[in-house]
């Protein structure tokens, strides 16, 4: 498991527009908001988008960009964007690469099947690229609200 204070594993994936997308490229940019949902279109996933998607501008003004990321497909994400009116990027991890450089892979068990799944997970990362925050494990409903004052909190102690 990642923890504060390590640089954060990079990446470059593509969004629901197949337009790539590289952690380098926010690099003394912005902070990332890097959250890692199951799946496209589900409830508890799009809970959680929504409420990120809804407090975008709030993220923006601190200077912060919010990215979702799942083992779903580009088409599935532009799809679950439109579906929903989401605003964040949404990058496609087919493979599971970057989802196992930040350790939100888990086997779960669903009627008697075992199959690897992503753990619900957000990382906070700085302008400089270093992890802030490593939250494995959280709940979908007011995360966006619980990570938006950990961005405030990050940006008075500047």
């Amino acid at each position: 498991m990642l923890q504060a204070g390590q640089p954060a594993p990079g990446f470059e994936l593509p969004d629901a527009d197949m337009q790539a997308v590289s952690l380098d490229g926010f690099r003394n940019r912005s902070n990332v908001v890097l959250y890692f949902y199951p799946k496209d279109d589900t409830p508890s996933c799009t809970m959680q988008a929504i409420d990120f998607s809804d407090m975008l501008d709030e993220f923006t003004a601190l200077e912060t960009v919010v990215l979702g990321i799942s083992m779903d497909d580009c088409l599935s994400h532009g799809s679950f964007r439109d579906k929903h009116g989401l605003a964040m990027q949404l990058l496609a991890d087919v493979d599971g690469e970057v989802c196992g450089s930040y350790g939100v892979l888990q086997e779960k068990e669903h009627e008697g099947n075992r199959k690897i799944g992503i753990q619900r997970s957000t990382f906070i990362i700085d302008r400089h690229g270093m992890l802030r925050h490593a939250l494995y494990g959280v709940s979908p409903r007011g995360h966006a609200a619980e990570v938006l004052g950990l961005i405030r909190k990050m940006n008075k102690c500047k």
